[in-house]
């Protein structure tokens, strides 16, 4: 894989109606997805609460790559229970440790790919120093706790300015952007640099999922670095 890469639409569980959750994962892998992320919530570092392990399971057994995205205080203590459970990639919040070089570290050696992710107050600086070592740096464009917030527009200077470092290094890293992304607003994220979309309630929340993913899929890919704001 090439620092740039061709961007992907990550249809975030939180979103799905968990008594259909099963119709809606093959829905989307019917569609051509690939990729989902598990938003994990302890109540304490977001003000709210979700998922577990298992969840990891449900989606590894229809054979998708599963990021688990640690909203959590002690996402160290957490990390092996979602790398047992096969997540692909583990996230750390930047602000939830105290050396994002080691907690990186520490996650790859649990066997999985290491990603870390920065709260919209949090600058671009909080990452650079371990940016060798992420597979993954996820810029929340909402503040993290609920789905079907408004996008935060101004992200996307902190997402160009990681897709700058990146290509500049010639590094092997995602960015993804989570938060108030669908039909109306993927197309900032992307053009920005971002290639990984995690949108939630615009796939999940949309009458047939399945068009909604591709609909996303095809502007994401349309508008992809065309214009990185400084």
């Amino acid at each position: 894989m090439t620092a740039a890469k061709t961007p992907v639409v990550v249809p975030s569980v939180l979103a799905a109606d968990l008594s259909r959750l099963g119709e809606h994962l093959d829905a989307v892998k019917a569609a051509g997805c690939g990729w989902v992320s598990v938003d994990v919530m302890d109540g304490h570092f977001v003000p709210n609460l979700s998922f577990g392990p298992d969840f990891v399971r449900v989606a590894k057994a229809r054979g998708f790559f599963v990021d688990a995205h640690l909203m959590v205080t002690n996402p160290l203590e957490v990390a092996p229970w979602f790398a047992e459970a096969g997540a692909d990639l583990v996230t750390c919040h930047a602000e939830a440790v105290s050396d994002a070089r080691a907690a990186l570290i520490e996650i790859a050696r649990l066997g999985v790919k290491p990603g870390l992710a920065l709260k919209p107050k949090t600058p671009v600086e909080a990452v650079l120093p371990a940016l060798d070592l992420a597979a993954m740096v996820l810029v929340m464009t909402v503040e993290p706790g609920f789905g079907g917030q408004k996008f935060m527009a101004e992200m996307a200077s902190k997402i160009s300015r990681l897709r700058r470092e990146i290509d500049a290094r010639g590094l092997d890293c995602w960015i993804q952007s989570d938060g108030g992304v669908n039909a109306a607003t993927i197309s900032t994220a992307a053009a920005a640099g971002a290639d990984s979309l995690v949108a939630g309630s615009a796939v999940f929340g949309a009458p047939d999922c399945a068009a909604a993913f591709r609909d996303l899929t095809a502007k994401a890919r349309a508008a992809f670095g065309s214009k990185q704001p400084s």
